[in-house]
């Protein structure tokens, strides 16, 4: 009987005072997005500006800037475009269409920009595929990027059918 007596004693001995602050819980608020693989934000599914907005926020380093200014170029080539968060990825469709023409998500080296019907853009962006129309750019850290051609492709890609995902 001692050795139970003895351990619930020291039970209470290492209990939390009440007046310190109670630990977080799980189902809480969380303060910050977890990092996926690459730097990828994790950030809950949502239509919308809002959840683009806080996925942008949550996009660590140079990549943020980057984030900052593909949407920047978006809402200026195609004012009113739809935005939503889907897959821990920031999708773009045209404001009176259905589907998306645009996506992008970070990796560890660059952050990949996805037009869904990329082959029938003039010219088509440089990355190739194995999903049918699809092609990427890559925007790498550090390195200039022209705008031209993106702001074009967005132009373009925004008149085309949007990819029903």
């Amino acid at each position: 009987m001692e050795p139970v007596a003895a351990l619930s004693s020291q039970r209470r001995r290492h209990r939390r005072p009440s007046s310190d602050p109670a630990p977080a819980r799980k189902d809480g608020p969380v303060s910050e997005p977890k990092l996926l693989s690459g730097g990828n934000p994790q950030i809950p599914k949502g239509d919308g500006d809002g959840p683009v907005q806080a996925y942008i926020a949550a996009m660590p380093g140079w990549k943020q800037e980057v984030g900052r200014r593909l949407d920047a170029l978006v809402e200026e080539m195609v004012p009113g475009a739809r935005k939503a968060v889907k897959w821990n990825t920031p999708f773009y469709g045209a404001p009176d269409g259905e589907g998306w023409f645009l996506a992008f998500h970070c990796f560890t080296r660059y952050v990949k920009v996805t037009f869904f019907r990329g082959t029938l853009l003039d010219p088509p962006p440089p990355v190739s595929s194995k999903q049918g129309d699809v092609r990427y750019v890559h925007l790498d850290e550090g390195a200039a990027w022209d705008e031209g051609p993106l702001r074009d492709w967005i132009s373009q890609a925004s008149r085309l059918p949007g990819e029903r995902l």
